[in-house]
């Protein structure tokens, strides 16, 4: 018989709708106002610090929900953000901001059993959360100095293995180039085959110095160190920003140096700066034994060696010669030693390991230094305005080589677990391959944020309002079946996009959930109408709904889809608040061609269906 619902069609409704309603409800739990303090380089966040600071914002009047020690940092939840400010001085007062981070955040307040089946609140982005903002400068000169420097190790061991004899290689980054000097004509000749034989893109001009040459970059190949740097900065920059635990991030290129950063939720931007905007890294290598490290302090250094310090400011004598960089850590974790010291566990990958074991083979007895480097912007300014960044390099630690290493080994002498752990997150997430700097910052202010918030919500309520009044006034008892559709359909908006990880709601977004509104209901337009003039023609009830449905899908599905595909290209091309809106509408249609079809015949079949009528509430 015509209009009959199968048993299968009424479970796989109400299994989507509960399963939207489950993953919508976390949004009906406000926020809380919070404050994550962690230590940096130099501090240490205990038990004792939590309890510190506990009964230092009870003992000031600012009771707080809860105080707890998580992944060595202490969250602290309040009430309200008058109480998360005043809070925010007290742990400053307390700690000082030297050797803490006390950074201001909104935490969810998600039940227990909703967050064990993965349930979280929809993911908003900076316009209606809060949030920072960083406009962030690649240093394109480090990258290529980086280069050139590199370049002068690899055109020795080539020429070494294609037997050319010379006397000098050097590299002089303020040209962009590296000097050769060979013994004769024909080692020139010899350089020039061998060299452009491994890297077609080097360029080759004649030294002022007799049997010289001077190899520079085709501008090919300095466009692509320009482009993989930004894109490598990019991947890094994205997987600190994991490791910092924000949520949703955006980060994006801007033009050929500039990388954007959005981190939704952080009020305070001094814990994000530190960890962004490190270009950190660690440098191995060999104490200079034979050295006089008391001439090296007088200003006579020995060839090949440089002057390095500890945090302590004691001196060591170290080799120029890099035993190995940080590009080649492939994992770093905090733990601790034997004697119940802090250390970091490091693994690298295969070249570097070989590295390792080629640089150690000969050096068992000896001491290697680990050289921890960052960039920080300085006083002086370059040409477009930007800092100039200074290079700060600091022995973590000098140990005896008692085996030959590795792609496993070890880091010890660290002050502090926090720093260990702080260490190992830089070095996990990577090293930037040029130095980075943040030439711009912006905070958006929750209150800003709930503001859209509020104006978006009263743009989608008065919407559906006027809607639900339309349809009810011009479809009568139909239009309430189209009304519970168009709940359903919001329902699931909210469900999937909380659901989906990379799904985020904006400003935007929200004008792309007014205008799905409107969609919805349309399709049950196009079916109402088709069922009136099915009967119209003389059909009985149960044939124009039958025909009504079947002859309105073709329809709805060619305007549907058009608009998807259109939803697509703009997700696929578009930045920031397209892909925003994109993401909302392209959910909207699939969900509102499920309500406005497939529920609103479930309803009107169990009601009308299977069954004589004589007429249609419509």
């Amino acid at each position: 018989m015509l209009n009959q619902n199968p048993l299968w069609r009424y479970l796989v409704v109400i299994g989507v709708l509960l399963l939207a309603l489950v993953y919508a409800m976390p949004n009906l739990y406000p926020e809380d106002p919070a404050l994550n303090i962690n230590a940096t380089r130099g501090g240490v966040v205990l038990e004792s610090t939590r309890q510190q600071l506990e009964q230092s914002f009870i003992s000031e009047g600012v009771t707080p929900k809860s105080v707890t020690l998580e992944n060595g940092q202490v969250l602290a939840r309040f009430q309200s953000a008058e109480d998360q400010l005043r809070a925010r001085q007290i742990a400053i007062n307390l700690l000082g901001t030297v050797n803490y981070v006390t950074a201001l955040n909104l935490v969810p307040t998600t039940p227990g059993w909703l967050a064990g089946i993965g349930a979280t609140p929809m993911k908003l982005g900076l316009d209606l959360r809060g949030g920072v903002h960083f406009l962030m400068a690649v240093d394109m000169k480090a990258a290529i100095d980086k280069n050139i420097n590199d370049m002068v190790g690899a055109f020795r061991a080539d020429l070494r293995e294609a037997k050319v004899r010379y006397r000098s290689v050097s590299a002089d980054v303020e040209r962009g180039m590296v000097q050769l000097q060979l013994r004769s004509a024909e080692d020139v000749q010899a350089a020039r085959s061998a060299l452009g034989k491994l890297d077609r893109e080097l360029v080759f001009t004649d030294g002022p110095a007799e049997f010289s040459l001077q190899v520079t970059l085709s501008e090919i190949r300095l466009r692509e160190i320009r482009e993989y740097a930004l894109e490598q900065n990019i991947t890094i920059i994205r997987n600190r920003v994991n490791e910092i635990g924000v949520a949703e991030p955006l980060v994006q290129r801007q033009g050929a140096d500039r990388i954007i950063v959005q981190l939704p939720g952080v009020q305070d931007p001094a814990q994000a700066k530190e960890i962004l905007g490190a270009t950190a890294t660690l440098e191995f290598r060999l104490v200079d034994e034979q050295g006089d490290l008391g001439a090296a302090l007088n200003g006579r250094l020995p060839p090949g060696s440089g002057l390095y310090y500890d945090r302590s400011g004691q001196p060591f004598l170290l080799e120029n010669r890099v035993m190995l960089t940080g590009e080649h850590i492939t994992n770093a974790s905090s733990s601790y030693d034997e004697m119940g010291q802090p250390q970091v566990n490091i693994s690298l990958d295969a070249q570097g390991g070989n590295l390792l074991s080629t640089s150690t083979r000969d050096s068992i007895g000896r001491r290697m230094a680990t050289v921890f480097i960052e960039y920080k912007p300085g006083e002086q300014l370059q040409a477009d305005g930007t800092p100039v960044l200074i290079k700060q390099e600091e022995v973590i630690n000098a140990a005896t080589i008692q085996a030959r290493l590795g792609r496993s080994f070890r880091i010890t002498g660290i002050g502090n677990p926090a720093e260990a752990q702080n260490l190992a997150l830089l070095l996990r997430a990577g090293a930037l391959i040029a130095p980075t700097q943040i030439i711009e910052e912006r905070t958006i202010g929750p209150s800003l944020g709930q503001e859209n918030i509020d104006l978006g919500m009263t743009a989608i309520m008065w919407g559906m309002v006027v809607v639900l009044i339309f349809m009810v006034i011009y479809y009568r008892v139909f239009g309430l079946i189209a009304n519970l559709a168009l709940v359903a359909n919001l329902v699931l908006i909210i469900g999937f996009m909380s659901m989906i990880p990379g799904a985020t709601l904006t400003l935007p977004g929200m004008a792309g959930i007014v205008l799905t509104v409107g969609m919805a209901v349309d399709a049950n337009v196009l079916i109402f109408e088709r069922i009136r003039e099915e009967i119209a023609e003389g059909r009985s009830i149960q044939q124009a709904i039958h025909q009504g449905y079947d002859r309105a899908f073709a329809t709805i599905a060619d305007s549907n889809i058009t608009t998807l595909l259109v939803a697509l290209i703009l997700f696929g091309i578009g930045t920031g608040p397209v892909k925003g809106f994109a993401i909302t509408l392209a959910i909207g249609i699939l969900t509102s061609i499920f309500t406005s079809v497939v529920g609103t015949r479930l309803l009107v079949n169990s009601i009308w269906g299977g069954r004589r009528v004589q007429s249609l509430p419509m």
